[in-house]
């Protein structure tokens, strides 16, 4: 793994692209938390992107062009796009699941999850789900592939045999969901019914449901597990709460930026990154059980989808075209 990590870096800082770093709420001396390191461009993309999944073994990452009705499939260590998938329905989740070698396509517009196996991405199979099928989220111990669709339910995958074995109902539809890692639970965010659902992986059942009071649209949530606690972004108001894993309890709170789709811990630095549509990245770091802000980062308007990967210690922005930027993947390198 070393060895890629280092190969995809030196890759990335020699490579001839489009790379300046973004006006910044901070003191110009100071050292901000996160470099924009390159710019990768996606080529003729439109519309809407959103979320992403990486394939550390060939160093590819996985993009849904949900506007485009494609996944682009970039070349991290040539920094480009290698390959496209097309003939999709509006992809919202990506999920890559490294122990079968298959890549999970969740599409909005037909309710599919359309399987891609091997270094080719041939189609392997389609499984109709219903409406809105969009998060996808690998159980690799398990063998199974986590998808939230529809009006409110989470279906389960069998990774081995390919097919739909059970599903877990909820009481609205979900957004951003989370495995323990340690045991069976789901963590849920419900924002239709206010709330963070807890299901059972075993029982297919919800065992708790957390009401998330006067804050709402409870869109992205992490998990960190280091500190025993749900980490969820509201849109009203704009907040990030933390909330224990164990009874659900409200234990920090700090106003984050508006629109945000994504929320990633970064454990190496006790950091929590926060992407917005309105276009900000905002840094937070613990301070006493707190959330202090550290920056607050100006990207693109519309570019709220981010994915961060410890292995390869980068953050991946997906910047939307606009008259004022054309498509693309920016990369970030958090300071040491």
């Amino acid at each position: 793994m070393r060895g890629i990590f280092l190969h995809v870096v030196g890759t990335l800082m020699g490579t001839v692209v489009s790379t300046a770093v973004m006006p910044q709420a901070a003191h110009a001396a100071e050292p901000m938390p996160l470099q924009l390191e390159a710019k990768i461009p996606l080529g003729d993309v439109k519309g809407r992107i959103d979320h992403m999944a990486v394939d550390l073994a060939r160093q590819r990452l996985f993009v849904a062009e949900l506007g485009n009705d494609s996944v682009g499939i970039i070349d991290l260590g040539a920094s480009k796009v290698a390959s496209r998938i097309r003939g999709l329905k509006e992809p919202q989740g990506v999920g890559y699941d490294a122990s079968t070698d298959t890549l999970y396509v969740a599409n909005a517009g037909d309710g599919s999850v359309r399987l891609f196996h091997g270094e080719d991405l041939k189609e392997a199979k389609r499984l109709e789900l219903g409406d809105d099928a969009d998060n996808v989220r690998i159980d690799s111990p398990g063998n199974r592939v986590i998808v939230g669709y529809g009006a409110g339910a989470l279906a389960i995958i069998d990774a081995k045999e390919n097919r739909k074995v059970g599903e877990i109902a909820l009481h609205g539809n979900p957004e951003s969901f989370r495995l323990e890692s340690g045991g069976s639970r789901i963590f849920v965010n419900v924002p239709d019914a206010h709330a963070i659902e807890v299901a059972d992986r075993e029982s297919r059942k919800v065992v708790a449901k957390w009401r998330t009071g006067r804050s709402s649209a409870n869109f992205p949530m992490i998990l960190d597990e280091a500190s025993w606690q749900v980490l969820v972004v509201f849109r009203n108001p704009a907040l990030l709460t933390a909330y224990s894993m164990q009874d659900g309890a409200s234990a920090a709170s700090a106003t984050t930026c508006g629109d945000a789709d994504d929320v990633f811990v970064d454990a190496k630095r006790h950091r929590v990154y926060v992407s917005c549509g309105e276009g900000y990245l905002d840094i937070f770091e613990r301070d006493e059980g707190s959330f202090r802000r550290t920056a607050h980062l100006l990207t693109a308007s519309g570019a709220r989808t981010v994915l961060f990967v410890p292995e390869l210690d980068r953050l991946f922005l997906a910047v939307r075209a606009s008259a004022h930027e054309p498509a693309a993947i920016w990369v970030y390198r958090p300071d040491s």
